[in-house]
């Protein structure tokens, strides 16, 4: 593969990725979780979306595939590591620290703009 290549599925990707995020963003508002944080980057990592539940937070992992199986396929064991530890940095930045109310999402979007969220999909 060219390295030409590369960056126009590199930008295929990143511009899915956004997408696929702005609708899941745009879902949990309207479900009442305002989002507080887009990407977040901490130095573990980064985190998609970040919601508000009440005095809670809801950490945010999108994955978007031709199907829901594929986009779930995506997220692997060091995937999820790393999203704990994000998350982990970012309590440390809220008044409450690890003693903040959370739970972690996984949101999958198809290639036709389906939407299936799991709720509590990690355990941390």
């Amino acid at each position: 593969m060219t390295a030409a290549r590369r960056r126009v599925q590199g930008s295929v990707g990143h511009h899915s990725g956004a997408a696929a995020e702005a609708c899941i963003a745009l879902d949990y508002e309207r479900r009442g979780f305002p989002i507080v944080r887009r990407r977040w980057r901490g130095k573990a990592g980064e985190i998609d979306l970040i919601a508000r539940d009440g005095e809670g937070l809801i950490f945010i992992e999108v994955k978007a595939g031709r199907s829901f199986d594929s986009a779930v396929s995506h997220l692997t064991p060091r995937q999820i590591a790393r999203l704990c530890s994000a998350a982990e940095e970012y309590l440390g930045t809220q008044p409450r620290g690890g003693l903040t109310d959370v739970r972690f999402d996984v949101a999958l979007v198809d290639r036709h703009g389906g939407i299936r969220v799991i709720e509590n999909a990690i355990g941390h």
